[in-house]
């Protein structure tokens, strides 16, 4: 078997030691893009863009994060055009996080990839898995909500305040609940809108 560094088992979506130099390297380099990010006035958008930017691993046009956000990597954060966090959302981007288009989260929103043990024993070891969280377009998280590791959203979805996600979601419905399941369907107006057009 191949010697891996602690780093290089979280990248394979193996269980590592979050206490890892190396992997605890990751996060304060998050920290402190997230410290540059979250101190620049709101009014200076063009700084927080830039922050923005060097923060996560790619990101559209007319991102808007509102204070105070955090993050694990960061690096591992890939959204699309429009999306919008509202006060005091955790992103735990050990595992990538893709967020498509027109994407809402509310505030005290946690979306996590990383996981411990049930073991005792494994949690004093230190050990984590990490499992990677995909989200699609036009999707609104309402606040309080929790996204944990391993989900897919689909398109066009709601997430119902305060729900905790533990599984997928399909497209063009509303979930609700903990944990969260789908409550109801949703048309999907915007192709009649651009039918229209």
């Amino acid at each position: 078997m191949i010697n891996m560094t602690e780093l290089e088992k979280l990248n394979a979506g193996l269980e590592y030691d979050f206490w890892d130099a190396e992997v605890d390297g990751v996060k304060n380099r998050a920290l402190e893009g997230c410290r540059k990010l979250n101190a620049i006035p709101m009014q200076n958008t063009g700084q927080r863009a830039a922050a923005i930017q060097t923060l996560f691993g790619s990101v559209g046009e007319n991102a808007i994060i509102l204070p105070i956000f955090n993050c694990d990597n960061g690096g591992n954060i890939y959204v699309g055009k429009n999306f919008l966090t509202n006060y005091n959302v955790t992103i735990l981007d050990v595992a990538p996080v893709r967020i498509g288009e027109y994407v809402m989260i509310g505030p005290n929103t946690l979306i996590t990839t990383v996981n411990h043990p049930l073991s005792p024993l494994g949690r004093r070891k230190h050990l984590a898995v990490a499992k990677p969280v995909s989200i699609g377009s036009d999707v609104w998280i309402g606040g309080n909500a929790t996204i944990l590791p391993g989900v897919t959203i689909g398109d066009h979805v709601v997430i119902a305040a305060g729900a905790v996600v533990t599984k997928d979601i399909p497209d063009n419905c509303v979930a609700a609940g903990v944990p969260a399941r789908v409550i109801r369907e949703i048309e999907n107006d915007i192709i009649k809108e651009y039918d229209k057009k």
